[in-house]
């Protein structure tokens, strides 16, 4: 039984080497068809654009971007008109209550009105915030769509049937440059929207 177990091994060991020289001493046709599958791939059209380059030298990312720095500006001096008033109102309670003007059940209310306003400028605050946030997401978006839009529309003009968006962190970590498209897409771009913006 031992003799049969090392023989059965033996004839399998043999066996694997002679496939595993075959395997690698074979024709070497598999390879010029994977090269040529590539090459179609290829030919049939992969692109990439630069995401990133794209939207921060695009015109509409500029005047988007200009008018969420106004709404910016708006909502600090709205800001700071309220935390000034605050500021105001804190000091006169304060000096009415060292020259002794009012009552402690007075002072007490003034103290809470003062917490009230604090409360409600911190709210702003946090509300203010979370616009402007929303409102930067949102135009994000609207230029990522504006792309995409225009790349469906002109996809005649592209001759693509895969055109990648690259960017820091995207699933795309390397394009071969001769793939890449994003000045011209970029170009495109902005003389479009120069066109409409008239």
């Amino acid at each position: 039984m031992k003799k049969l177990s090392i023989a059965l091994f033996a004839v399998l060991f043999l066996g694997t080497a002679f496939l595993y020289f075959l395997h690698f001493t074979g024709k070497k046709d598999k390879k010029s068809d994977t090269n040529n599958t590539l090459s179609e791939i290829q030919s049939e059209g992969i692109a990439f654009v630069n995401i990133d380059t794209v939207i921060f030298n695009f015109d509409m990312f500029f005047d988007r971007r200009a008018e969420l720095m106004e709404k910016q500006k708006k909502a600090e001096a709205e800001f700071a008109s309220k935390e000034n008033l605050l500021k105001r109102n804190a000091a006169d309670a304060q000096d009415k209550v060292n020259k002794g003007l009012v009552t402690r059940v007075q002072a007490a209310e003034m103290e809470q009105a003062l917490y009230q306003q604090q409360q409600e400028l911190s709210l702003l605050s946090q509300n203010l915030q979370n616009t402007l946030l929303e409102e930067e997401q949102v135009m994000n978006r609207q230029i990522v769509d504006y792309i995409t839009t225009y790349l469906e529309e002109n996809k005649s003009q592209f001759k693509y049937q895969f055109i990648l968006g690259k960017s820091f962190g995207s699933v795309v970590l390397y394009g071969d440059s001769g793939l890449d498209i994003t000045h011209v897409v970029l170009d495109a771009l902005n003389q479009k929207y120069q066109a409409e913006k008239k």
